[in-house]
């Protein structure tokens, strides 16, 4: 049954469960034992790459056009009337091999998430996580549909973010305020979405036997190697070590800019009111110095690159009704990766397109391992390969190595970078506390308002910048962090994967082709270790301590002020 499996996706327009059951039903019905073990996982394997790579297509073409009704439709369908049976058959495979006593070589790690899926499994939980999707969905329309009216000219609020540059003070507050305004106007739909995805997630817990949201997500996101009371203690340690870090760094650029006081729209420019870095003049001109630069990395990677830009597997600048943000997700039965993003030609995007394209380099290097379950890396160790790579690819975004750069605006790149790692620890810190409180204070946040009030306390505590003024625009920041909509609890991986990175640039800095090939040895094992495994692989530490923190803290101030200096 099997060999009649579509060779390509286009043999499989048009499925629906229909199409899908009997593949299923001959699977199960199968003999599975020690000699039968290999080619039933492979099967398996070509069975899901086929249907992922369906699911993949459906929500990627929902990301590229939010406005795109027959493509929000179809993914609606896929949702509502082919995961929920696929879902139960996949419970059903997992139970078969559980079951059979079998362990495929180098999978121990896949069979104890498959046992967390089957314990997990609930069939009330079905149709609850596809109205999950749908509300995300709908919470990416209305952000993906947000515009406004710029020197004359309809423009999304990403590509607005370009005026948050400009040296003209007036000019940039204006810019800051329109866009925070036209947010506001969406408050009362956002805050609706919420109130319903909060009630979905609290039924979804209780369906499972979970007392809350926050301990059966934590069990769904497979977090077998640290507990919550790891996530506050590493939160603590970002409070007592990093954010007095980001103090000096926000009060040597009040002193540059020569200000009685930073205010949120002061924190884009250069400080020595030097012109915005423009990296690019076009797309093409984008893409093709970063393959240059990923060749200077490690050739193989340079190849993985080329891989993604003759198949058309980058979809890289902003336009209306994109959805914002950016994202490395992969086609399964082409085995290839694709990398989403919104440029506007601001410094961020090289920082993007690195970080998404090492998304797409943990993808090349799982290829070789045999069964998609052993693909499937942990989100914590994904973001170290995203992370990472920013860091390695650092040398090369000169113009001298075929980058964006002469030598002062790479150090102002530097220095900008460092600083942001910086300021990002204390905002994931936020982000992540936030979802806690969320999810274990009973139905407290279901009311919007709560919210605001929780946030806003978090962000006095964790960001220390003046938003006298502007206490709504504070207070709803937690709408603007797509994560707390789309995927809850997915954000303490970047701060854990953030320390994993400087630590494997920190090696870098005494032998980068050693960390490189440390690096690249790790991303190959995808998801066949524990976290600590695999964050050993690449020569870093697996730590939510102080101490940790604050080695990584002191190499990025160092090394701003060595930078800096340029």
């Amino acid at each position: 049954m099997l060999a009649t499996l579509p060779k390509t996706i286009e043999g499989a327009s048009g499925w629906t469960w229909d199409d899908m059951k009997p593949f299923y039903d001959d699977m199960l019905a199968r003999d599975l034992s020690e000699t039968t073990l290999d080619e039933w996982m492979t099967d398996w394997t070509n069975l899901n790459n086929v249907i992922g790579e369906m699911f993949t297509r459906a929500a990627l073409a929902n990301s590229q056009n939010t406005a795109d009704e027959q493509a929000e439709a179809h993914y609606k369908f896929l949702m509502a009337e082919v995961y929920p049976p696929r879902a139960q058959a996949e419970n059903q495979m997992n139970k078969k091999l559980v079951d059979s006593g079998l362990t495929p070589d180098n999978f121990e790690i896949p069979l104890r998430k498959l046992r967390t899926d089957i314990e997990l499994f609930n069939e009330e939980n079905l149709p609850l996580a596809t109205q999950e999707q749908s509300l995300g969905m709908e919470y990416s329309k209305i952000t993906g549909g947000q515009i406004v009216e710029w020197d004359g000219e309809e423009i999304t609020l990403i590509q607005l973010q370009k005026a948050f540059e400009d040296n003209d003070r007036d000019r940039r507050e204006k810019a800051w305020r329109l866009g925070m305004e036209r947010r506001l106007e969406d408050r009362e739909a956002v805050n609706n979405t919420w109130s319903q995805l909060f009630d979905l997630r609290t039924q979804m817990a209780t369906n499972a036997g979970y007392d809350n949201y926050r301990d059966y997500a934590w069990r769904l996101r497979k977090r077998f190697d640290y507990t919550p009371e790891d996530a506050h203690t590493f939160h603590n340690a970002i409070e007592q070590v990093v954010v007095p870090a980001s103090l000096r760094a926000n009060e040597r650029r009040r002193e540059r800019m020569g200000l009685d006081n930073l205010r949120p729209w002061d924190l884009s420019i250069d400080p020595l009111s030097s012109e915005p870095l423009r990296p690019w003049e076009t797309i093409e001109d984008f893409a093709s110095k970063a393959e240059t630069i990923f060749n200077k990395v490690d050739p193989q990677l340079g190849e993985y690159y080329k891989i993604l830009r003759d198949n058309d597997l980058l979809d890289l600048p902003n336009r209306k009704n994109k959805r914002p943000g950016a994202f490395c997700t992969r086609f399964p039965l082409q085995n290839v990766p694709f990398v989403f993003m919104n440029a506007v030609n601001v410094n961020g995007d090289v920082r993007t397109l690195l970080h998404e394209v090492g998304h797409a380099f943990h993808g090349f290097e799982t290829r070789p391992l045999d069964y998609n379950l052993q693909r499937a890396y942990p989100i914590e160790f994904a973001e170290v390969a995203s992370m990472a790579m920013e860091l390695l690819a650092a040398p090369y975004l000169t113009k001298e190595h075929g980058g964006y750069y002469s030598e002062a605006d790479a150090a102002r790149d530097r220095v900008q970078h460092l600083e942001k790692i910086l300021f990002f620890w204390p905002y994931m810190a936020v982000v992540d506390g936030f979802q806690h409180w969320a999810y274990t204070s009973g139905d407290i946040a279901k009311d919007p308002a709560n919210c605001d009030a929780k946030w806003a306390e978090l962000w006095d505590r964790f960001i220390k910048i003046d938003y006298s003024g502007l206490e709504d625009i504070k207070a709803t920041g937690w709408h603007r962090k797509q994560h707390i909509f789309r995927f809850p609890f997915y954000y303490i991986e970047y701060g854990l994967a953030q320390l994993g990175a400087v630590q494997v640039w920190a090696n870098a800095l005494e032998d980068q082709s050693k960390a490189v090939a440390d690096y690249r040895s790790g991303l190959a094992l995808g998801g066949t270790r524990s976290l600590p495994e695999l964050f050993g692989a690449t020569g870093a530490k697996f730590a939510f301590d102080a101490e940790t923190l604050g080695n990584a803290v002191e190499l990025i101030e160092k090394t701003v002020n060595e930078y800096d200096n340029l």
